[in-house]
């Protein structure tokens, strides 16, 4: 495994190879990063660029574009910029300021650290942030209890996530008990009640976690055919407008930022999802 680099003005890209790329990739890469391919297996200066930890979703789209063009062997691409000092302001959470590039700079170092067992859940719960109820604390101690051993950080904070409200909607689908009556509607029950019982121009809803009303007639502008060259023509079309919620965050006790888009990537698989012909605007 080695890392050869490619320059565009202040842009350094880092590829790690399998084996030094031939003559003929070499040209592809350079055609395709619009930059040269360097002879130095190290680079002086300061550069902003990925943790190595975190292969970056322009890395996985660039690798894949590669191994289209028939370049075998490369592992990783990653985007490292020119800056004037380690100092620079970056995002400390996504990046590092590299006093120099080298062959170790995708080397992982850290060693895993030991599993911890907890013997007091209450505790690790709050020194962790895991926002685990009173009953949820009481539940894994009595798994603890059938299991006859301790759990393991791992395992608690899995269930912290895999229990959580946004994987569970526990709160917004569980039973209402008020001042010892049970109620018969849940939180999301009573949501969906108005739409049953005022269904207007509600075409669907809460079906593929996205809802659509009636919307009104317009025109497209499109081939006659789909399946084969065609004129344009303007025709009217019944259109339906889609409505929705996002609660996707990662969670952001992992990773806010990272989070964020997949909700945003949630928000529009959801719209597809509702139908053929569906087209994301806004």
């Amino acid at each position: 495994m080695a890392i050869q680099f490619a320059r565009n003005n202040s842009t350094l890209y880092a590829i790690q190879v399998e084996q030094l790329i031939s003559k003929e990739n070499i040209e592809k890469l350079e055609w395709l990063l619009n930059g040269k391919i360097l002879s130095e297996g190290s680079i002086t200066g300061f550069y902003k660029g990925p943790r190595r930890e975190m292969i970056t979703p322009w890395s996985t789209n660039a690798v894949e574009i590669t191994q289209n063009m028939g370049i075998e062997g490369i592992q990783r691409i990653e985007i490292f910029e020119e800056v004037a000092s380690e100092n620079v302001a970056h995002d400390r959470m996504l990046e590092v300021v590299c006093n120099g590039l080298d062959q170790q700079i995708f080397t992982i170092k850290v060693k895993p650290e030991e599993i911890q067992h907890i013997k007091d859940i209450n505790t690790f719960n709050k020194q962790e942030g895991l926002a685990l109820s009173e009953v949820e604390v009481g539940y894994l101690e009595g798994v603890a209890k059938r299991i006859g051993r301790t759990l393991t950080d791992s395992e608690v904070f899995g269930f912290s996530q895999v229990n959580s409200e946004h994987c569970r909607h526990k709160i917004f689908n569980g039973q209402f008990i008020i001042d010892g009556e049970t109620k018969d509607l849940s939180l999301f029950k009573m949501i969906r009640k108005t739409s049953e019982a005022n269904p207007n121009k509600i075409v669907s809803a809460y079906k593929d976690n996205v809802s659509f009303t009636k919307g009104p007639t317009i025109e497209q502008f499109a081939p006659a055919r789909q399946d084969q060259a065609d004129y344009f023509e303007v025709k009217k079309v019944d259109s339906v407008l889609s409505l929705k919620a996002e609660t996707h965050n990662f969670p952001t006790t992992v990773e806010p930022f990272n989070g964020a888009a997949t909700g945003a990537g949630g928000e529009i698989r959801d719209r597809m999802a509702g139908g053929v012909g569906s087209a994301p605007l806004a």
